[in-house]
């Protein structure tokens, strides 16, 4: 039971993140989704910082929670213990996320900018290994699914870091909130399944085949 709770956990997170950037942008008049990023929301001087960190901190323990029910799903399973570990590891390093907020366009570049960047680098490269390592969890429909998902992440990724140096600079970035939901959104829809599955599946053990 406890780990049926910690696998919805997962699935809770992902639908809280969907609310968080439906509602807080609201928030803020003149906000665009479409050429904003999702850190602009949380930054130094945004009039939605307040409501971000509160509901982002509730996000990072959801997700946190939701590792931990991975880890106790794997079971003889090393691929599907490496993902637990991993979502544990994003969930804590994201607790970190209110100390190095950006600053609002135009305002310069200084330490918290440069750690928001590590940090967000360190988080996507967490992010990415854990569904590398989910190929191995399932068969071959999840595993093409995540190849999938990781797919769709490069590409939309490679589009995001094309105009992230516009921020800084305070130049248009027309659709850059658009390439970043979509990373976003993949990535919380893979956690979705992840958890549907392990609730349908748990006795899986990696590499055991999956007629789903």
């Amino acid at each position: 039971m406890t780990r049926d709770i910690l696998l919805v956990c997962g699935i809770v997170s992902s639908l809280l993140y969907v609310a968080m950037n439906v509602f807080v942008p609201m928030q803020w008049e003149g906000y665009s989704s479409a050429s904003q990023t999702v850190s602009e929301l949380s930054a130094i001087g945004a009039p939605t910082r307040p409501q971000w960190v509160l509901l982002g901190i509730a996000y990072t323990l959801l997700v946190t929670a939701f590792g931990f029910g991975v880890w106790r799903s794997a079971r003889l399973s090393r691929p599907l213990r490496v993902v637990g570990g991993l979502m544990v590891a994003y969930g804590v390093i994201s607790l970190a996320w209110p100390l190095a907020p950006m600053h609002l366009r135009g305002e310069g570049f200084t330490l918290t900018d440069t750690m928001h960047v590590i940090l967000a680098a360190v988080t996507v490269f967490l992010m990415l290994l854990a569904i590398g390592f989910g190929t191995a969890v399932f068969g071959k429909r999840f595993r093409l699914y995540s190849i999938a998902t990781l797919m769709i992440l490069f590409a939309f990724g490679a589009l995001t870091f094309r105009e992230s140096p516009r921020i800084a600079a305070n130049l248009p970035t027309p659709w850059i909130g658009v390439w970043e939901r979509i990373n976003i959104g993949v990535f919380l829809l893979w956690v979705v399944v992840l958890a549907v599955a392990l609730l349908r599946a748990p006795d899986t053990a990696a590499g055991r085949s999956d007629s789903r």
